[in-house]
């Protein structure tokens, strides 16, 4: 009898057990829905990313159009061992007697290429519209400092040559450089633009900084076979073979005022309007290029 009583407990027990297996079942169909709804894509919108991660610590395009807003400052492009990067250059004269100061780390074969883009303009000074005053004061009575920001940074290799030029002629003939260009190459002291390297990872520079625009070495343009589809579709290129082609496309037209290409440091492309409502081709077309290369 007393076995008897003692199993009913236990037979009861097994009954209070089986609405247990079934709540759990429930429990795990849950578990399973909820994991299938995690698994479904979430959109996110711009303003969500923002709230998440904060304000955008960079505007790539803005920082360029911002950072190009006087005479005498040009964007190159760089290649380096871990991949491409945007290479201000910025160059001012002070009164002096015509010495040439070169600050941000740069290294003997670039200051080479300063001593060459310096050469070229002193030799063609008639061609680039500049004064017989002004000739004698960039020999005589100026001094220009050339200056390649985040001096931290090691400077160096055969690249920078347009660049440079740009920004001395620049600076030279107070017209602004376009702030949706960037450029690279050599020159010689004949004014002819040599090919280099590190082009994809130039170009694919260029492109994440939001410049569409990039002047290029003739001799370059096979390299463009090696850049990604997306980036071919969205670049357009000049090759140049000559310096003077350079300055064509780079600067800004002679009629345009600083005060008037001012409007297009918003970077939003836009073009600002002169004060009789004339709209400012700041972009003035280049030659087309096919970027779709074979």
């Amino acid at each position: 009898g007393e076995g008897g009583a003692a199993g009913a407990p236990a037979a009861g027990g097994a009954d209070e057990g089986a609405p247990s297996e079934g709540g759990g079942g429930s429990e795990a169909a849950a578990a399973a829905e909820a994991a299938t709804a995690a698994a479904a894509p979430i959109a996110l919108s711009v303003a969500d990313i923002e709230r998440v991660l904060g304000p955008p610590r960079f505007e790539p395009r803005r920082d360029v159009a911002r950072r190009i807003t006087k005479p005498g400052i040009a964007l190159g492009l760089a290649a380096t061992v871990f991949g491409g990067e945007t290479l201000f250059v910025e160059v001012e004269q002070v009164a002096g007697k015509g010495a040439v100061q070169m600050t941000g780390n740069i290294k003997e074969v670039m200051q080479e290429s300063v001593k060459a883009a310096l050469t070229w303009i002193r030799a063609n000074v008639a061609e680039l519209g500049l004064a017989k005053t002004a000739s004698e004061a960039l020999l005589n009575t100026t001094d220009l400092h050339i200056h390649f920001p985040e001096g931290a940074t090691p400077k160096d290799g055969p690249s920078a040559g347009v660049t440079i030029t740009t920004a001395l002629t620049s600076l030279l003939t107070g017209r602004l450089v376009r702030n949706d260009v960037a450029m690279t190459g050599e020159i010689t002291l004949r004014g002819l633009v040599l090919p280099v390297g590190g082009i994809k990872e130039k170009v694919v520079a260029a492109h994440r900084a939001g410049v569409r625009t990039v002047l290029l070495p003739q001799a370059n343009e096979k390299d463009l076979r090696e850049l990604p589809q997306k980036v071919l579709d969205e670049m357009q290129f000049e090759l140049v073979s000559d310096v003077r082609e350079v300055i064509r496309a780079a600067l800004v037209p002679a009629d345009v005022t600083e005060a008037e290409a001012a409007g297009s440091a918003s970077g939003d492309g836009s073009e600002p309007a002169t004060d009789d409502g004339r709209q400012v081709p700041l972009s003035h077309p280049l030659p087309s290029v096919p970027t779709g290369v074979p």
